[in-house]
């Protein structure tokens, strides 16, 4: 059974080993690994190459046909993320589904694998604020915010784990119950985005 702690060194191994090349082009790595091992490195690679497009689509003197080209690659990223959460979710529903349920079971306010998106986006906010802490060109008062900003992250990590290990731990005693959701993208939906079909 995952842990939280388990699924954020995955997280920050993942994050590192795309710094060794940095390039947003590069394909997520693939190992013999369980499939939710996969599904987890998949879900936070999604995570890393979108981080760098939206830091890329912010550049001043990006041309309008990069721009167009980045603003398409960030939808697809994102309904790519949501498949993946729904995906792991789907993997974490049938291992708790047969649980038997106390009386008047706990439920959540997000399924365990939304937690998991936010713990990778964390992640990534953890070793970029490390970053600028580091960084050899900026002034003290920069290092000095950036410092206080990675004390905060790095905190909400520790309660954030905190609650998503005894989120788990309820669902295994059957304290808590999982629903599936779906996030019902209306906008992707050529049928639904009516932007789409009245153009069609």
């Amino acid at each position: 059974m995952i842990t939280a702690e388990y699924c954020c060194s995955l997280f920050y191994s993942s994050i590192e080993e795309y710094h060794k090349e940095n390039n947003i082009n590069q394909s997520c790595p693939v190992f013999e690994s369980s499939t939710m091992e996969k599904l987890l490195i998949k879900k936070c690679w999604i995570d890393i190459i979108q981080w760098h497009l939206e830091d890329l689509i912010r550049r001043p003197d990006l041309s309008h046909e990069e721009f167009v080209r980045t603003k398409r690659r960030i939808d697809l990223s994102n309904q790519e993320r949501t498949d993946c959460v729904e995906k792991i979710d789907e993997t974490l529903y049938l291992e708790f589904k047969n649980i038997p349920l106390i009386e008047n079971p706990r439920l959540n306010t997000e399924t365990p694998a939304w937690v998991i998106d936010r713990l990778s986006i964390l992640m990534l906010k953890i070793y970029h604020m490390q970053e600028q802490v580091q960084r050899q060109d900026a002034n003290k008062e920069h290092i000095e915010l950036c410092k206080n900003k990675l004390e905060i992250l790095l905190t909400q990590k520790l309660d954030l784990c905190q609650s998503f290990n005894n989120f788990l731990e309820e669902l295994r005693t059957g304290n808590a119950i999982m629903k599936l959701y779906r996030q019902m993208k209306m906008y992707n939906d050529p049928s639904t985005n009516p932007e789409l079909y009245q153009n069609q």
